[in-house]
């Protein structure tokens, strides 16, 4: 390995891609320890109230630091690369090299290596890593507390399948009961049949519904048949997950799991499809921020400038800040104004792109 490295990389390259990950991993462990640190604090009344061992705390920050090292590691990349670049400038690195008839571009050929294996280990963690991790995460959080003791749905709506639509006026996620259950089957624009019931309790080993003082309206066009006062078991498309409020709940599932509840979303249209769908094509699209990101930190840190690292420092935070403002809006704007949750995805990195291709066209050379 030593052998192929020192074949293919020059010293050029092998210096600025162990500045790279250096500081690159030198920051990610300082953002992730003060996280740590500041969520110990914030959550240690839920740990204490519900009795929780050393050995389950550390499971869940194994959880945790996943998540966070994932959600962050992009602009982590981008400080990271100004900080050392504008710090080579500084110093008056940058000149000889370029000075030495080396291009912009040979100049950046590490950068670009470096930004390649984030992406890589970015892209393989969000696919088939980080999910597994979030489930520890959630599971925890929902477990003891943390998004509140009674977070449940209220006055839900919800299509079972192109003819079936459920309404649950309230629900105890606790004993899994939930009350003024109504389910109306139509064919086509005609009701066919309405049942209505005062509660309808799930049965976790059975795997069934089980409808209490219900009635049932049979209807056929202009006649009715009404039937009272059942008790009946019943198989429904619905989980009491479905009633509970659960953040960060679609990151927590695999692909393939993902995958199938948009599939059957795409029939009960509860109105979820677009968090899936922005969560499956985010994986894929948000590791390349690696490369926007590095192209943007480059090109305004490898000048240098008077007051040494303090500029491109300042400049790269109101970046970091507004490509993080940015992508929020784009996932605004794909749950609440219609707009396709594929093009969201692709909305930061593709303004920031067009912005980092500029800044690189104007970078000294």
């Amino acid at each position: 390995m030593k052998g192929f490295i020192y074949k293919h990389l020059k010293i050029l390259d092998r210096y600025i891609i162990k500045k790279y990950l250096g500081t690159f991993v030198f920051t990610l462990l300082i953002v992730i320890t003060i996280s740590v640190v500041f969520d110990i604090s914030e959550h240690l009344d839920n740990f204490l109230t519900h009795n929780r061992s050393i050995f389950e705390i550390a499971r869940y920050y194994m959880g945790f630091i996943p998540f966070f090292t994932d959600m962050l590691s992009p602009l982590i990349t981008f400080l990271a690369v100004i900080f050392f670049t504008a710090k080579m400038a500084n110093q008056t690195e940058i000149v000889p090299i370029l000075s030495s008839k080396a291009s912009f571009m040979r100049f950046l050929r590490p950068y670009i290596i470096t930004a390649t294996l984030i992406f890589i280990v970015s892209l393989i963690g969000k696919v088939y890593i980080i999910p597994y991790t979030n489930q520890i995460k959630v599971t925890f959080e929902n477990e003891n507390g943390f998004n509140g003791e009674y977070n449940v749905k209220t006055e839900v709506h919800r299509q079972l399948d192109k003819d079936t639509y459920v309404y649950v006026q309230s629900f105890d996620k606790f004993s899994k009961i939930g009350y003024q259950f109504v389910l109306e089957k139509f064919d086509g624009d005609f009701m066919k049949e309405r049942i209505v019931a005062n509660s309808i309790a799930y049965d976790s080993v059975k795997k069934v519904w089980n409808m209490r003082d219900y009635s049932v309206r049979y209807v056929n066009g202009m006649k009715e048949k009404l039937v009272m006062n059942l008790t009946k078991d019943t198989v429904l498309n619905m989980q009491p997950s479905d009633f509970e409020i659960i953040s960060n709940m679609y990151s927590a599932m695999s692909l393939s799991e993902l995958n199938k509840h948009i599939k059957q979303e795409e029939i009960r249209g509860s109105g979820d499809l677009k968090d899936m769908l922005y969560e499956k094509y985010r994986r894929f699209v948000y590791p390349f921020a690696s490369f926007v990101l590095t192209a943007i930190g480059v090109s305004i840190s490898s000048r240098r400038v008077r007051g040494g690292i303090g500029m491109p420092l300042g400049i790269g935070l109101f970046l970091c800040f507004a490509y993080i403002v940015v992508d929020k809006f784009a996932l605004v704007f794909a749950i609440k104004g219609g707009l396709s949750p594929f093009i969201a995805t692709l909305i930061p990195n593709t303004f920031f792109g067009l912005i980092g291709l500029y800044l690189l066209y104007k970078a000294p050379k």
